[in-house]
């Protein structure tokens, strides 16, 4: 394909159809290589070449299980060689990568797919040509006996995500036309590659290219190889990360026949074809590709389909080695506590401490698909002096983390230990596979704290630096109406005037004490004991401890803005809203001082709150 056929596809305005640009382009793909007669129906297995050769189909399926569909993606075609890099992947966990790697190479071959040939060490060269392919399934067969193909056809279905049979028609024709492949198997035998049972390993492989599937299938096949295993539509691991990392080098190398040289220099990602018409390719963490056209070129790869992944690497720059990133980009936010706390109201001497002592904790917020580089920019930032008592690394909005990352930030981790820091870690919890690695990685580092959320890990953060500089946060103490900041400045008369309006009351663990939407009838003046403020969602907006007001917006808005739960068991001193406002009417010297007393806890509360827009929006 030339420049000026690259470049002449072009992706429709999006605006004008109101449909994915990624499938406008697909769609203009197929319009221009579906005239396209170029090359010829595989003959030497009759029943290929009885396939429509105006058959075309694309799909590309994303690793969280959206698919691109265009043409004749739902027409079943038989698997053929694109079975090699999935049965390759398979054996190598099946029964490991020694047995597997003693008996297969992983150079290209510098031959014909078919050759009767093998390397020096009378190994096949790779298994992505038939030598090596039909060693893959020996050792199946080895490990499962008669039960070897059904153990690949299981497999494959789960690559597919849906049940695969096989077309017993093209089985039997390439079972009666497979003389060559035969000659490979008895010199496969006199070497040792494979046991005594040509025939029945034969019938394995013969079964094995038999089997049907359709564009869509071997798109799902493809991202399922590129999210390292695990089907994106059906979320099942179906190989280990080991297996497939072996399966897409070799594929690299040698899975487009002898063409695979100019493959990887065209179009740059792990592809396998096949002489049904089929051709994978994998953008590894991206998507998977899989097109259909049955008309082949002179070294069996599908003509339309080699036009279309040639077309899409070069229109989006998808060659694996012409990738571009900044490093710095993962790191989303750097802050201690001058920036930003937690969620926890703080009494004026807790606050005092943690204004000392800010720089005592330090949160590093994290973004994006952390791989070594972007752990390597991490670590350093982690190191810097000086350092801190606590550091908080919150994994929220990251998309995973490679094996390679995971060790290094692991490593960087223990540093920090010995250099006496604590490091937390949140966000890590959610249901992704992407960072199982990583979670099982903390779990064998003790010393690594673990929070669901980063909120609360930086509020256990800020009690420890409060207890360590001599504050007291034990939240069992029992504190009075004249610690209460919405009474400040309150004479002792006038406080025991406002106590003798309402009553002192006992709340449980758990308990609801106000309801969102409720009307507003009273204020709540902690005591002793701890509360969360939590949006009717759950999600929470702040925790209050004795010594603080909760109810308080009654004095402005006459509805309840969110719930009120207790954390612990809790006592307020609960007064009627209405005889607090008689009281403030008949007393405006006291109403003035309570009203400017309100007016600067709300004046902290935005504060704080742009703090955290202002941290944002500078990183």
């Amino acid at each position: 394909m030339n420049k000026l056929e690259r470049s002449a596809v072009s992706v429709p305005k999006a605006a004008e159809n109101n449909q994915s640009p990624l499938l406008g382009f697909l769609q203009d793909c197929h319009r221009r290589y579906a005239d396209n007669m170029d090359g010829a129906l595989a003959d030497y297995i009759p029943e290929l070449s009885k396939a429509d050769p105006a058959h075309f189909g694309i799909s590309l399926v994303t690793i969280d299980g959206h698919a691109y569909e265009v043409g004749d993606t739902q027409v079943p075609f038989t698997i053929q060689s694109i079975s090699k890099a999935f049965v390759f992947a398979l054996a190598l966990d099946l029964v490991g990568p020694e047995n597997v790697e003693s008996k297969i190479g992983v150079e290209p071959s510098g031959e014909a797919f078919n050759a009767i040939r093998l390397n020096a060490q009378n190994r096949p060269f790779n298994a992505m040509v038939n030598a090596g392919a039909i060693a893959c399934s020996g050792i199946i067969h080895a490990a499962r006996g008669d039960d070897a193909f059904d153990t690949i056809r299981q497999a494959m279905s789960r690559f597919a995500g849906r049940d695969l049979d096989v077309d017993d028609a093209v089985f039997q024709s390439e079972r009666a036309t497979g003389d060559r492949n035969r000659a490979i198997g008895y010199l496969l035998r006199s070497s040792s590659v494979i046991g005594t049972d040509v025939t029945a390993v034969l019938d394995v492989y013969f079964r094995q290219c038999s089997i049907l599937v359709n564009a869509h299938d071997i798109a799902v096949m493809a991202a399922t190889l590129g999210n390292r295993g695990i089907n994106p539509v059906t979320g099942e691991q179906v190989v280990a990360p080991y297996s497939v990392a072996r399966a897409l080098s070799v594929m690299t190398s040698s899975g487009m026949y002898d063409y695979a040289g100019e493959w990887i220099y065209r179009v740059g990602l792990p592809a396998k074809s096949g002489v049904g018409g089929g051709i994978v390719a994998t953008f590894p963490s991206q998507f998977g590709l899989g097109t259909f056209s049955p008309l082949l070129d002179s070294h069996g790869n599908s003509t339309r389909g080699i036009k279309v992944c040639e077309t899409l690497s070069e229109h989006f720059n998808l060659h694996m080695l012409n990738r571009t990133s900044n490093a710095h980009s993962c790191l989303l936010a750097d802050y201690d506590l001058a920036k930003s706390s937690s969620h926890r109201s703080r009494r004026p001497d807790e606050m005092d401490i943690l204004i000392e002592h800010h720089d005592k904790v330090r949160i590093l917020e994290l973004f994006g698909a952390l791989a070594f580089a972007e752990v390597d920019y991490v670590t350093r930032q982690l190191t810097r002096n000086p350092n801190p008592l606590f550091m908080v690394v919150d994994f929220r909005r990251t998309a995973g983390i490679t094996g390679a990352a995971t060790k290094l930030l692991i490593d960087s981790f223990g540093t920090l230990a010995v250099k006496g820091v604590t490091v937390i870690v949140t966000g890590i919890d959610r249901k992704t596979a992407a960072l199982a690695d990583f979670r099982e990685a903390i779990k064998n580092s003790p010393s690594i704290r673990n929070f669901p959320l980063l909120d609360e890990a930086i509020e256990w953060s800020e009690d420890q630096i409060i207890y360590r500089f001599g504050g007291n946060v034990d939240f069992k103490e029992t504190l009075h109406l004249d610690e209460q900041a919405l009474l400040k400045s309150l004479t002792e008369s006038e406080l025991d005037a406002l106590a003798a309006l309402g009553a002192v009351k006992t709340f449980e663990s758990g308990e609801r004490v106000i309801t969102a939407n409720e009307p507003a009838s009273s204020l709540y003046f902690l005591l002793r004991g701890m509360v969360s403020v939590k949006l009717p969602t759950g999600v929470r907006l702040a925790t209050l401890t004795s010594g603080m007001v909760f109810g308080e917006m009654a004095l402005i808005e006459e509805r309840r803005t969110a719930d009120i739960v207790a954390d612990t068991k809790i006592i307020c001193h609960v007064i009627p809203l209405a005889a607090f406002h008689a009281f403030c009417n008949k007393n405006p010297k006291v109403s003035e001082k309570i009203m400017r007393n309100l007016s600067m806890l709300l004046a902290a509360r935005l504060i704080k709150a742009n703090k955290k827009v202002d941290l944002l929006s500078a990183n």
